[in-house]
């Protein structure tokens, strides 16, 4: 490339420009005929621009249960009036069943799949994840125990369903989007939203069959609300969870099998021996009061201790604690009760459902009993 000036005397001369200086204006002729990238310039998209992200992962249960066929995630998604004002939503539909229907297997790959979509996108916020009613609490003290993560994860359901006067879904699921997307969220471990209220995944329990006030955490207490202006917290919790818990199941494929047996007047000890014949590697016993057993249930577990099967005692009142026994047993017990004592854990103040998801937990990682009885502790 060259440009031309007038020499002396007037004669055009020509003279070539540098190889550099070549390149150079070629770089600029072609960046000023390309587009200019856009960004936001209106209030409304800078404020989208600033949104929190939360991604949905949709399981099924009552909140999808329309008459006909099941809302999917993409439907659950538009449902929601105001959402753009709070957060940005993904979502994706990994199943479309009652919680009952859910499998073990399932709850391993659930896990597994909010592990890795905290582990892929560190913007992401949080998670929320549609579930039934019926079995939530369970489901969400499995991730509250597995789930390795500071941001939260929120379980959310309906108890009515979208063909029926009163369907409440919609405002759930708002709601526990912006518990997700909530920076005073983060470590609080898994959370449950439904009724305008957070629950923690450890406490709640589904407390009537048909109203819609039904999760609560009894003598522990709600931890927050969801108000018109912002989410509140009122209080935190002490015990481990998510980031500070020992249970890792990225290459876990299935989960021991634990079974939850009640004591009543007259309860037989055979029903224990048959869980244990059928393969129960653990067993709950939502015992009477404090830990009073009936009928032939000792024997029954004597029997599941002279197989190495674990029994965690619990109570089947809703509330109240069964002290940790910790320490060596004592050396005078009879044989038959020490035999039992030696696969013998309290459950603290875990509820016998919640007590079997951790045992489940427990039996991945130990076969000591010490061990074991410290995890009901710290958990």
């Amino acid at each position: 490339m060259a440009h031309a000036h007038h020499g002396r005397g007037g004669k055009l001369v020509r003279a070539r420009l540098p190889l550099a200086a070549l390149a150079l204006a070629v770089v600029l002729l072609v960046t000023a005929a390309l587009p200019v990238a856009q960004t936001p310039t209106t209030p409304a998209a800078v404020a989208q621009a600033a949104l929190p992200r939360v991604h949905m992962v949709a399981t099924g249960g009552t909140i999808s249960n329309r008459d006909g066929a099941r809302l999917t995630a993409s439907e659950l998604a538009a449902s929601m009036p105001g959402l753009e004002r709070h957060a940005t939503l993904t979502h994706e539909q990994f199943a479309n069943v009652a919680s009952t229907q859910l499998t073990l297997d399932q709850w391993v790959q659930l896990s597994q799949r909010v592990n890795a979509l905290f582990r892929d996108d560190a913007g992401l916020a949080g998670i929320v994840v549609t579930s039934g009613t019926d079995t939530l609490e369970e489901t969400a003290f499995f991730l509250h125990l597995t789930v390795r993560d500071p941001r939260p994860v929120v379980l959310v359901g309906s108890m009515r369903n979208p063909s029926t006067l009163g369907y409440e879904g919609p405002a759930n699921l708002l709601e526990a989007i912006r518990v997700a997307a909530s920076p005073a969220s983060r470590g609080m471990g898994a959370l449950v939203v439904l009724n305008d209220e957070i629950n923690s995944a450890r406490d709640v329990t589904k407390t009537d069959a048909l109203r819609l006030q039904t999760f609560q955490s009894r003598t522990h207490g709600l931890l927050g609300i969801v108000d018109s202006d912002r989410v509140v917290f009122f209080r935190q919790l002490l015990s481990r969870h998510t980031t500070r818990s020992e249970f890792d199941i990225t290459a876990v494929t299935a989960l021991p099998r634990v079974d939850v047996l009640m004591t009543y007047q007259g309860a037989p000890g055979d029903l224990i021996r048959a869980a244990v014949d059928a393969g129960a590697k653990g067993l709950v016993i939502a015992t009477a009061g404090a830990g009073s057993l009936s009928g032939t249930q000792a024997d029954g577990l004597s029997y599941a201790a002279e197989r190495g099967v674990f029994t965690v005692i619990s109570t089947r009142t809703g509330a109240g604690r069964i002290a940790a026994f910790d320490g060596p047993l004592p050396a005078n017990l009879p044989p038959a009760i020490a035999r039992r004592a030696a696969f013998m854990v309290n459950a603290e103040d875990h509820t016998p459902i919640k007590a079997r998801v951790l045992l489940m937990l427990a039996l991945l990682r130990t076969q000591d009993r010490g061990e074991i009885q410290r995890m009901f502790k710290e958990y």
